[in-house]
């Protein structure tokens, strides 16, 4: 677990570290959640009332490692991966030619989502806005980030949308950099969507109500 400010373009990206199954961007949150927990455990001793008392927290604590479980995903085969875990929940033909491939993530989906596909991060611009449910279609104004890839089939939009709980949208990297396919690209913290835009001529192969994970389904057709 780390700060929540991405790597910088100008500097090369540091080597790996062993991963501990938590998400980037998650110790604001997890190590206070954990923290009360064990405090809470303490006090606890010998007390059925205290017992009572503490054992919301202490499941608070577990609820908080649960969303921010961080699992290795892949290898995976296809053109186009998933960049979140959750449902499809709108598949649809822009005026452009593209087509916008929506992905809810509810609170028990894994909240770290990955690169469609290998390329270079031509743009991160992050939109402020409200936060109204990711299912609504109010939606559309909520808080996010906005990812343009440059990949071998053109160009790939990737979307970060905050979600009604939500209050931040962590990236991991910047403006420059070359990504992997299924390489972590940042956080939603608490419910959330996250749209894949793909590029003209490249037909979707899922369809809505479809469960999909990050990194792992394939979202074109051959």
């Amino acid at each position: 677990m780390t700060d929540d400010s991405p790597s910088s373009s100008a500097s090369p990206r540091p080597p790996a570290r062993p991963r501990l199954g938590m998400a980037q961007g998650s110790a604001p949150w997890l190590i206070p959640a954990l923290g009360a927990a064990g405090a809470a455990a303490v006090a606890a001793r010998g007390s059925h009332t205290r017992a009572l008392i503490a054992a919301p927290v202490i499941a608070l604590a577990a609820g908080m490692t649960w969303f921010f479980r961080d699992p290795n995903r892949g290898p995976a085969t296809g053109r186009v991966l998933s960049a979140a875990d959750g449902v499809v929940q709108s598949v649809d033909h822009r005026s452009d030619g593209r087509t916008r491939i929506a992905v809810f993530m509810n609170p028990l989906n894994v909240h770290v989502n990955r690169a469609p596909l290998a390329g270079v991060v031509t743009g991160v611009e992050h939109r402020p806005g409200g936060f109204r449910p990711a299912f609504d279609k109010d939606s559309e104004r909520n808080e996010r980030v906005i990812w343009t890839l440059e990949t071998e089939i053109g160009e790939i939009t990737v979307v970060q949308i905050a979600g009604a709980m939500v209050r931040r949208i962590v990236p991991y990297l910047a403006a420059g950099q070359k990504v992997e396919q299924g390489e972590r690209i940042g956080l939603i913290r608490f419910g959330s969507r996250v749209d894949v835009y793909l590029p003209s001529g490249v037909a979707p192969a899922v369809e809505i109500g479809q469960k999909v994970r990050a990194g792992e389904t394939r979202l074109d057709a051959d």
